[in-house]
């Protein structure tokens, strides 16, 4: 689970992120070099600068001193512009001199693998432990501040002359990618830090959210990170946020086996299960995004939206082809579009034309292009309206009226408290009022209507969580004794992987409904079986070597006589023999056939990074391509449970659905909670359980029929 070293709070790190005094030490009259570049980006600073170089005197007609110990004052930050051979004697030089806190740009340290680069990186740390300075780096482009222009870095050529309150804080391990969404000044996006950490061999991203979590300087904090060696310090760093209520909105790239490679060899992190990171956030209340491309728009939106006033989304449109894309991403996401209250579609009606819609979406058509005073009575109308909490304004053409509208947009949201959305659908990105409408601190700009409906479903869910309060404190709802009976099963196993026959009397002890069974050693005693179930009964081999019998063709379903149970039974064996010949087939089982229903999958793995998690998803043969699931951390609470099961597509099919009867949604909760406990009970002994299907019948008919559970070595 990595290192338990607490995060770095906001004083611990003032005097590195935000300095009154700094030193260049590499300082040098080359203008292509790392230390000029960095003294003009400086140029901005409203603190103190000093020149370190022992080669020179001056540099353009300020003085050069020697070294960090011959400066007159100790500086707060030292911006380190030198060779890696260079470095550690500088390092040194800034411990003695009582430095707050150092830059390292070189590159080549535990990035390379190389062992002995790796404890030249490792010495570095020790000194600045030694003498509690914090070090940023090694291999980072370095960071900015920019309400007080410390930008101390070599690569970034932006500035801010001054930063309103709603400005995003950005950490970012990538400091190239850092850099390309800092170039959103260029349209406007306000930032109040840029911070990259490089091989964060000392600070790393959690320290950098912790500080930005307590910093008055921005509304809210973009983190786009690759992997995290210690992701508890991570989440700690979250907590603090979100005690401040202060958004964090991450963007975790390498989600893929391939990107994971990239990672490690990149950056020296760790790229964990992307489904233990969702997980892990979901209970931290950090709000995700998928893609790159949206992480910016959707920082921008929760720096500027107030809590939500009510669960329903307006949208009003010039465009009729507008409004119906926006009412398929409001269902893509599942965002509600109510339909106004009989006052507010009186408003509607009497200002839009017959051939428009006084519905949500409203469709005031291109009339409204022409009669600025009818569109804003339709705005004031729907966001006076309590149903609504934020209204969404498809903007489809680029011109000086766009920036008006959204200011009448802005103007009313900020009477009512609300939020307005203005999706720029226009392909001229920077076009006429693009950055008056990025300006505005009550409308929120995006580029893509997915982006739009996505930021709305994130910041209605991050409401429900607060309203919820954090989890914790729910008793138990696993049988007494389930922990013992299990660990007593679990010590008696044979085998790395438990078959289903072994698997199930684990789950039952945690009070998992189970399907009965027997097992067969002959076509006879399967007979024998199948007459004391009753028919019709169901076939499987079992074998450890064959946890999937499906694909072993190992399985026949829905047999209604005898005569079908022994052509079955010697079906299965020829099956398994030929799929696995040298597989251990200790007989076949019979099980009373279930009643159809929805298959649910339920899973349980033990991951490295967070521990204990547990999935739900649609399951059966379709499981994998179907790709329907959910997770959380281990042990979850019954809320947390429906919440799961709530995100998934299926979930509309256990709610009854074309007239099957409905799941006990609660009863099945219930059953992951259970398999919650039993696999952070048993994260020393157990490495996954997979349950699938899990047949819910309608109702409270819900039951495993089959199962396995791999064991750690």
């Amino acid at each position: 689970m990595g290192a338990r070293r607490p995060v770095y709070r906001r004083a611990e790190l003032t005097r590195l992120l935000d300095p009154a005094r700094i030193a260049v030490v590499g300082a040098s009259p080359n203008p292509s070099g790392f230390g000029a570049a960095t003294l003009r980006r400086l140029g901005g600073f409203r603190g103190t600068v000093d020149l370190v170089n022992p080669r020179y005197a001056e540099i353009d007609g300020r003085a050069c001193h020697p070294s960090v110990a011959a400066l007159p004052v100790p500086p707060d930050c030292v911006v380190i512009a030198v060779a890696r051979e260079q470095v550690e004697a500088v390092l040194r030089d800034c411990a003695e001199a009582g430095a707050g806190g150092a830059i390292v740009f070189a590159s080549g340290y535990a990035e390379t693998g190389i062992a002995e680069r790796m404890a030249l990186q490792a010495r570095l740390l020790d000194i600045a432990r030694a003498s509690g300075m914090r070090l940023i780096g090694p291999n980072c482009i370095g960071l900015a501040n920019y309400r007080s222009g410390a930008v101390m870095t070599f690569f970034s050529e932006e500035a801010a002359a001054s930063v309103p309150a709603d400005a995003i804080g950005l950490i970012s391990q990538s400091g190239a990618l850092g850099n390309a969404l800092v170039q959103g000044m260029a349209t406007g996006v306000p930032f109040s830090h840029m911070l990259t950490s490089g091989n964060a061999c000392d600070v790393d991203s959690a320290d950098l959210l912790a500080f930005l979590a307590e910093d008055p300087g921005c509304a809210a904090i973009a983190c786009l990170f690759e992997g995290l060696a210690a992701p508890e310090r991570f989440l700690e760093a979250a907590a603090i946020a979100e005690a401040q209520r202060k958004p964090v909105i991450v963007c975790k790239i390498a989600r893929g086996e391939q990107g994971a490679a990239a990672a490690i060899s990149h950056t020296g992190s760790l790229a964990g299960s992307g489904a233990a990171y969702a997980a892990a956030f979901e209970r931290a209340g950090v709000v995700v995004v998928e893609h790159f491309e949206r992480l910016l728009e959707t920082a921008r939106f929760f720096a500027k939206a107030p809590p939500p006033k009510a669960a329903g989304v307006a949208v009003v449109a010039t465009s009729g082809g507008a409004a119906v894309i926006c009412a398929d991403m409001a269902e893509a996401h599942a965002v509600r579009l109510p339909q106004p209250a009989p006052e507010t579609t009186a408003v509607l009606a009497a200002r839009i034309p017959e051939y428009g819609s006084a519905r949500n979406p409203c469709d005031v058509t291109a009339e409204a292009t022409r009669d600025p005073a009818s569109l804003a009575a339709c705005l004031e109308a729907l966001l006076a309206d309590p149903a609504y909490g934020a209204l969404v304004y498809p903007s489809p053409y680029a011109y000086a009226t766009a920036a008006d509208r959204a200011r009448s947009l802005g103007e009313i949201a900020r009477r009512h408290g609300k939020i307005g959305c203005l999706v720029w659908l226009s392909q001229w990105h920077d076009g006429p009022g693009a950055r008056e409408v990025e300006a505005l601190p009550d409308v929120a700009l995006f580029r893509s209507m997915d982006g739009c409906f996505g930021a709305l479903a994130a910041w209605q869910r991050l409401a429900a969580r607060r309203a919820a309060g954090r989890q914790g404190g729910a008793a138990r709802r696993a049988p007494p004794g389930a922990a013992a009976a299990a660990a007593a099963l679990l010590a008696e196993r044979r085998h790395p992987v438990l078959t289903e026959r072994e698997a199930k009397p684990v789950l039952a002890a945690y009070g998992l409904p189970v399907v009965p069974e027997a097992l067969a050693g002959s076509a006879e005693a399967a007979v024998a079986a199948a007459a004391r179930f009753g028919f019709p009964v169901v076939l499987k081999v079992e074998s450890p070597d064959i946890p999937h019998k499906t694909e072993a063709g190992a399985i026949r379903l829905d047999l209604r006589d005898a005569a079908a149970v022994r052509e079955a039974h010697a079906a299965i064996l020829d099956s398994a023999a030929r799929h696995a010949p040298q597989a251990r087939l200790q007989g076949v089982l019979v099980q009373p056939m279930v009643a159809h229903g929805i298959e649910i999958l339920l899973g349980a793995r033990v991951d490295p990074l967070f521990g204990p998690i547990v999935m739900v998803g649609a399951g059966g043969v379709l499981a994998e391509w179907l790709a329907d699931s959910a997770a959380a951390l281990a042990p979850l609470d019954q809320a947390t449970a429906r919440g799961l099961i709530g995100r998934l597509r299926a979930a509309r099919l256990l709610c009854g659905f074309r007239g099957s009867a409905p799941v006990d949604l609660d009863a099945l909760a219930g059953i992951v909670v259970r398999l919650s406990e039993c696999i952070a009970d048993h994260a020393a002994t157990i490495a996954e359980i997979d349950v699938n299907p899990l047949v819910c019948a309608g109702g409270a008919r819900i039951v495993a029929v089959d199962a396995l559970i791999r064991c750690r070595p």
